[in-house]
């Protein structure tokens, strides 16, 4: 693992709480988390439950990311990206971010992953590359639609949410590939 903090450079948020079924915070991912259309053994690419709560006053939507500051590209490797989630919705399921995204509340949309699909795409670090960290997110938001398109990258969303962020709510999860 690295020591890359993918928030030093981001401007301060309050900080709110984020909770799941599927792991615990500092904990290992599950197999059905790690990537099966990577060709992870067991791998299903099957998205984790999120609950959170706690989310600063005047939150009007929320965002969830899961991004892997480990993966050896020079930029990490975004797993999943969501948006537009209304301030009303607390939870997502496990599982919602497959290609339809069942568990996804009315008006949210997905964005294209690093693999290009606009879905949950789990863990697959190279084997023996060590163990990477995945840090799942939950941005509170001070707009109802942070206006990006449905072809957007979690990049350009992260950027252009950073104007827009009042709380982060933040799991960390990992995973290695023994060699």
């Amino acid at each position: 693992m690295s020591s890359n903090d993918p928030f030093a450079r981001l401007p301060e948020a309050a900080a709110f709480t984020v909770v799941s079924t599927t792991v615990t915070d500092g904990g290992a991912w599950p197999i059905e988390q790690y990537s099966g259309l990577s060709g992870v053994p067991g791998g299903k690419d099957v998205s984790p439950q999120l609950s959170w709560s706690g989310a600063p006053d005047g939150t009007r939507s929320y965002a969830v990311t899961v991004y892997d500051p480990d993966a050896p590209t020079g930029s990490g490797f975004w797993h999943w990206a969501v948006t537009d989630i209304p301030a009303t919705v607390t939870e997502l399921p496990e599982g919602a971010g497959d290609e339809t995204g069942p568990g996804l509340p009315e008006g949210a949309f997905q964005l294209p992953n690093d693999a290009r699909a606009a879905r949950f795409i789990g863990a697959a670090p190279p084997a023996g590359h060590g163990p990477h960290r995945y840090f799942t997110v939950v941005h509170a938001l001070d707009v109802d639609t942070i206006g990006v398109p449905a072809d957007a990258t979690p990049a350009a969303l992260g950027f252009t949410m950073a104007g827009h962020v009042l709380g982060r709510a933040v799991l960390t999860a990992t995973a290695e590939t023994l060699a």
